[in-house]
Protein backbone atom coordinates (compact mmCIF):
# COMPACT_ATOMS: atom_id res chain seq x y z
CA UNK A 1 0.00 0.00 0.00
CA UNK A 2 2.81 2.43 0.82
CA UNK A 3 4.48 1.70 -2.52
CA UNK A 4 1.45 3.02 -4.37
CA UNK A 5 1.47 6.20 -2.31
CA UNK A 6 5.22 6.63 -2.83
CA UNK A 7 4.73 6.30 -6.59
CA UNK A 8 1.89 8.83 -6.63
CA UNK A 9 3.82 11.31 -4.51
CA UNK A 10 6.89 10.73 -6.69
CA UNK A 11 4.95 11.55 -9.85
CA UNK A 12 3.60 14.73 -8.30
CA UNK A 13 7.07 15.66 -7.06
CA UNK A 14 8.48 15.14 -10.54
CA UNK A 15 6.02 17.64 -12.00
CA UNK A 16 6.50 20.15 -9.19
CA UNK A 17 10.31 19.98 -9.28
CA UNK A 18 10.30 20.50 -13.06
CA UNK A 19 8.09 23.56 -12.62
CA UNK A 20 10.26 24.92 -9.81
CA UNK A 21 13.51 24.41 -11.72
CA UNK A 22 12.13 25.89 -14.94
CA UNK A 23 10.32 28.87 -13.43
CA UNK A 24 11.77 29.67 -10.01
CA UNK A 25 15.45 28.71 -9.98
CA UNK A 26 17.32 31.64 -11.48
CA UNK A 27 20.82 30.13 -11.51
CA UNK A 28 22.24 30.49 -15.05
CA UNK A 29 24.25 27.28 -14.62
CA UNK A 30 21.07 25.21 -14.78
CA UNK A 31 20.94 23.90 -18.31
CA UNK A 32 18.15 22.28 -20.25
CA UNK A 33 17.17 19.32 -18.12
CA UNK A 34 14.46 16.71 -17.98
CA UNK A 35 13.47 14.90 -14.83
CA UNK A 36 12.93 11.29 -15.82
CA UNK A 37 11.95 9.77 -12.48
CA UNK A 38 11.64 10.37 -8.76
CA UNK A 39 12.11 7.38 -6.47
CA UNK A 40 10.87 7.75 -2.92
CA UNK A 41 11.46 5.52 0.04
CA UNK A 42 8.31 3.98 1.54
CA UNK A 43 8.40 6.40 4.48
CA UNK A 44 8.78 9.36 2.06
CA UNK A 45 11.90 10.61 3.84
CA UNK A 46 14.35 10.29 0.93
CA UNK A 47 13.86 11.10 -2.74
CA UNK A 48 16.22 10.32 -5.60
CA UNK A 49 15.56 12.64 -8.52
CA UNK A 50 16.84 11.18 -11.78
CA UNK A 51 17.45 13.64 -14.57
CA UNK A 52 19.11 14.07 -17.92
CA UNK A 53 20.82 17.23 -19.11
CA UNK A 54 21.20 18.32 -22.70
CA UNK A 55 24.77 19.38 -23.30
CA UNK A 56 28.37 18.40 -22.81
CA UNK A 57 30.01 17.11 -19.62
CA UNK A 58 30.83 20.61 -18.38
CA UNK A 59 27.21 21.73 -18.72
CA UNK A 60 26.04 18.58 -16.93
CA UNK A 61 28.50 19.22 -14.10
CA UNK A 62 27.46 22.88 -13.82
CA UNK A 63 23.79 21.92 -13.74
CA UNK A 64 24.37 19.46 -10.90
CA UNK A 65 26.36 22.05 -8.95
CA UNK A 66 23.54 24.57 -9.36
CA UNK A 67 20.90 22.03 -8.34
CA UNK A 68 22.92 21.01 -5.31
CA UNK A 69 23.14 24.66 -4.28
CA UNK A 70 19.40 25.18 -4.86
CA UNK A 71 18.29 22.01 -3.05
CA UNK A 72 17.11 23.92 0.02
CA UNK A 73 15.11 26.36 -2.09
CA UNK A 74 13.55 23.53 -4.12
CA UNK A 75 12.66 21.69 -0.93
CA UNK A 76 11.02 24.77 0.59
CA UNK A 77 9.04 25.37 -2.60
CA UNK A 78 7.90 21.74 -2.54
CA UNK A 79 6.79 22.26 1.05
CA UNK A 80 4.53 25.12 0.04
CA UNK A 81 3.10 23.25 -2.96
CA UNK A 82 2.57 19.75 -1.57
CA UNK A 83 0.67 18.59 1.47
CA UNK A 84 3.23 16.37 3.12
CA UNK A 85 4.09 16.20 6.78
CA UNK A 86 7.78 15.84 5.98
CA UNK A 87 9.35 16.99 2.72
CA UNK A 88 11.87 14.35 1.60
CA UNK A 89 15.60 14.96 1.41
CA UNK A 90 16.43 15.42 -2.27
CA UNK A 91 19.30 13.70 -4.04
CA UNK A 92 19.91 14.51 -7.69
CA UNK A 93 21.37 11.75 -9.86
CA UNK A 94 22.17 11.56 -13.55
CA UNK A 95 19.93 9.12 -15.43
CA UNK A 96 22.09 7.05 -17.74
CA UNK A 97 19.21 4.97 -19.11
CA UNK A 98 18.67 7.35 -22.06
CA UNK A 99 22.31 7.07 -23.14
CA UNK A 100 22.19 3.31 -22.66
CA UNK A 101 19.06 3.09 -24.81
CA UNK A 102 20.72 5.16 -27.53
CA UNK A 103 23.77 2.89 -27.43
CA UNK A 104 21.59 -0.21 -27.85
CA UNK A 105 19.72 1.49 -30.70
CA UNK A 106 23.00 2.24 -32.50
CA UNK A 107 24.12 -1.36 -32.05
CA UNK A 108 20.86 -2.67 -33.52
CA UNK A 109 21.16 -0.30 -36.48
CA UNK A 110 24.73 -1.50 -37.07
CA UNK A 111 23.55 -5.11 -37.08
CA UNK A 112 20.81 -4.31 -39.59
CA UNK A 113 23.28 -2.40 -41.74
CA UNK A 114 25.66 -5.37 -41.74
CA UNK A 115 22.85 -7.80 -42.66
CA UNK A 116 22.13 -5.98 -45.92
Amino acid sequence: MNNIRAERVGEQMKQEIMDIVNNKVKDPRVGFLTITDVELTNDLSQAKVYLTVLGNDKEVDNTFKALHKATGFIKSELGSRMRLRIIPELTFEYDESIEYGNKIERMIQELHKNDK
